[in-house]
């Protein structure tokens, strides 16, 4: 959290608008202002290494059938959605009845002339989704090499 300082008593408004407008994260902005209902949304962790890109989602409790990936015009969506509700038999009577409702979405940009859409690979063990995004091969970094002085 930050404090802000407004001068502005004519328009208070006016300066803090500009303010968070310019000094924003646009990804941050749509994702803090997702409803997100029964939890908050995943924190994400990407590595990037000479071969291409990992994305890490912390997701405990959901199943990897919970997920849905989709990638449309360079852009990567992660998107989950879980519904428990407790069953209830005829003739049963209950004076509390709780539905857990999770879902969440976040989106990323992916240049096509970085990644190699046909070798993304996904994969959920123990609460963390990963996602493997390799490199093309032309964007690569080229080993090091000594050039001899003749």
């Amino acid at each position: 959290m930050s404090l802000v300082k407004s001068n502005s008593s004519l328009f208070p408004a006016f300066p803090r608008l500009f303010d968070d407008f310019f000094t924003r994260d646009l990804f941050d902005w749509v994702n803090t202002r997702m409803p997100v209902v029964n939890g908050t949304l995943p924190a994400v962790n990407i590595k990037e290494d000479g071969d291409g890109f990992t994305v890490e989602m912390a997701a405990p409790g959901m199943n990897k059938e919970d997920f849905k990936i989709n990638l449309e015009n360079e852009v990567l969506t992660i998107s989950a959605e879980r519904k428990t509700e407790n069953e209830v038999k005829e003739g049963e009577r209950y004076t509390r009845r709780e539905f857990s409702y999770q879902s969440f979405q976040r989106s990323f940009h992916l240049p096509k002339s970085t990644v190699d859409y046909d070798q993304i690979k996904a994969k959920y063990d123990n609460g963390v989704l990963s996602i493997r995004i390799p490199k093309r091969e032309e964007v690569k970094a080229l080993p090091a090499r000594q050039i001899a002085v003749q």
